[in-house]
């Protein structure tokens, strides 16, 4: 499929920022009002530069409030819902704490809870696809829930650092969720390679209901150029090129953070090298999440001869 940048960025600055609010709210975060404020702000710049960039892939922006009412039957209804709830609460807290000087337990608990929920939630916009057969896994979920928490907990061990609050438990925890969070995703690659339209039985013949007839191909285009179908959900890349992102999104996306996480660990500071890894694993996610969409097979391109 087409890797349209405004999904990457959605998809992965809304997993950071929501992964901060998610480690905000369980307390793995700079103590003091200031560096809290840091926090925050960061949060819901993150937050809100990945829904609002989640627009521009619609044909009218203008009309994206109305997806928030169909909620019963749309995950992308039920995060847009579930963001709006969840930065709500995170303003509440936020205020409660910069302000007052009180982190309210029982509201960052239910924070976190929510945060969580709405990477889900977002994550099973193209889980839930039967058409992509690759995506349609628990392996997605798992792997957005863990990429959020892994960045999240990254950026709250780096403001911590640079605000001199202490960064110990999210230096941990960020160097356990990376090293997971990229374990999930070796996982996930494998079954995608093994996972194609033909793996799982679909071909043009049952895409057009003449197999009974014999071999279907495509014997000329239905248009003289290409259509929006094509454009969005006939996308091919490289096989050469996919080895090369991937060992890149790897590279920075991992294990730099992972490497920068360690010394940090080990010399008890490193803010420097924290905001390095920072960049570099946001880096590598955008790769990680270009490939994730340029490499589905979508079924509708079975009607334009891909076997």
């Amino acid at each position: 499929m087409h890797p349209a940048s405004s999904i990457i960025v959605f998809t992965t600055l809304s997993g950071m920022g929501f992964g901060l609010i998610a480690m905000l709210g369980l307390g793995a975060a700079p103590s003091d009002g200031t560096a809290g404020l840091v926090a925050c702000a960061l949060a819901f710049i993150l937050t809100g530069i990945g829904l609002a960039s989640s627009t521009f892939h619609l044909g009218h922006p203008e009309r994206a409030w109305r997806a928030l009412t169909q909620w019963r039957s749309s995950w992308l209804s039920r995060e847009g819902v579930l963001a709006v709830v969840t930065l709500g609460l995170f303003a509440i807290y936020a205020a409660l704490w910069v302000f007052a000087a009180d982190r309210v337990a029982i509201v960052g608990i239910l924070l976190t809870l929510l945060s969580l929920v709405t990477v889900y939630a977002t994550a099973m916009i193209y889980g839930s696809l039967k058409t992509v057969p690759r995506w349609r896994t628990g392996l997605t979920p798992l792997c957005y829930l863990l990429f959020a928490g892994a960045g999240g907990a990254l950026l709250a061990a780096t403001v911590s650092s640079l605000m001199g609050s202490g960064a110990q438990s999210s230096l941990y925890a960020a160097l356990i969720l990376m090293v997971i969070a990229w374990a999930a995703k070796f996982v996930w690659w494998s079954r995608a390679d093994r996972t194609t339209l033909a793996s799982i039985g679909s071909s043009p013949e049952t895409a057009t209901g003449l197999g009974s007839i014999g071999k279907v191909r495509l014997l000329e285009a239905p248009h003289s150029s290409p259509n929006y179908l094509m454009k969005e959900m006939v996308y091919r890349v490289g096989r050469k090129h996919v080895q090369k992102l991937r060992l890149l999104a790897v590279v920075l996306g991992g294990a730099v953070p992972v490497l920068a996480l360690l010394v940090a660990a080990v010399s008890g500071g490193g803010a420097g090298l924290l905001v390095i890894a920072v960049l570099s694993h946001l880096i590598g996610m955008m790769a990680e999440r270009w490939l994730f969409f340029a490499e589905a097979e979508h079924a509708v391109s079975l009607y334009y001869g891909h076997r």
